[in-house]
């Protein structure tokens, strides 16, 4: 089968900037989910898809391809990643080569590691046509409150005296990578369905980036991990 790596990576960053890049305990962010990628030698192409010159020249530094830069339509803040994957999997078809799975790899997941994206690929077996990382919420969320600013509430009473090992487990998208043939991306224009695997991911592998804190606690993480 062939397959395709594709890190999303566009430049503009609202909340932290050039995020993409931004130095992570010794070198871009980026580079770690590149070099993930091509050590697990899963892919025919690990490329990015990006439209600044910078992040290309980095990824092409780390190993990466970028053979083409992103359309100014894809990078905007209202493009879907299902736009940009279907504009990349475009020009490739354009340029004679056609993949038949895909992994979408986000450029701030430094706790993938090479064996991690070889089990969620090797999740895709019989009817599953996708797979991805998702990572139990640390507290249950049948136990959660709502308020209107003055008073609290249970936002589930059923639940005001259930114990919490009694609850079922509830899990979120750890937001770092995703796979999926290419059959199931065109056919509904979303990575993921009803015929999607689990990869089911510690607490101390997920961390989101969005603040500077949490970039602290990330490099805080990774530094346990690895120490």
């Amino acid at each position: 089968m062939k397959n395709i790596c594709i890190i999303p990576a566009r430049g503009g960053s609202k909340r932290i900037p050039r995020k993409n890049i931004k130095d992570f305990l010794g070198k871009p962010i980026i580079a770690y989910s590149i070099e993930a990628a091509l050590k697990s030698e899963l892919f025919d192409e690990v490329m990015v898809s990006t439209d600044d010159e910078e992040i290309a020249a980095i990824a092409r530094q780390y190993g990466a391809s970028v053979p083409f830069m992103r359309s100014a339509e894809t990078a905007n803040d209202y493009a879907t990643t299902a736009d940009v994957l279907l504009e990349v999997l475009a020009k490739y078809c354009e340029m004679g080569r056609k993949f038949e799975n895909l992994c979408c790899l986000y450029a701030t997941a430094p706790f993938v590691k090479a064996e991690r994206l070889r089990e969620c690929y090797n999740l895709m077996q019989g009817d599953i046509d996708s797979a991805f990382t998702i990572v139990e919420y640390s507290y249950p969320i049948q136990r959660s409150l709502v308020t209107d600013g003055k008073l609290i509430r249970l936002a589930y009473l059923e639940h005001k005296n259930s114990r919490s090992q009694d609850l079922q487990k509830h899990y979120h998208d750890a937001g770092q990578f995703y796979f999926s043939t290419i059959k199931n991306l065109e056919e509904n224009q979303f990575l993921w369905g009803e015929h999607t695997a689990p990869l089911i991911l510690s607490e101390l592998e997920v961390q989101d980036l969005d603040t500077m804190t949490d970039w602290k606690l990330a490099e805080m993480k990774y530094m346990l991990l690895h120490e």
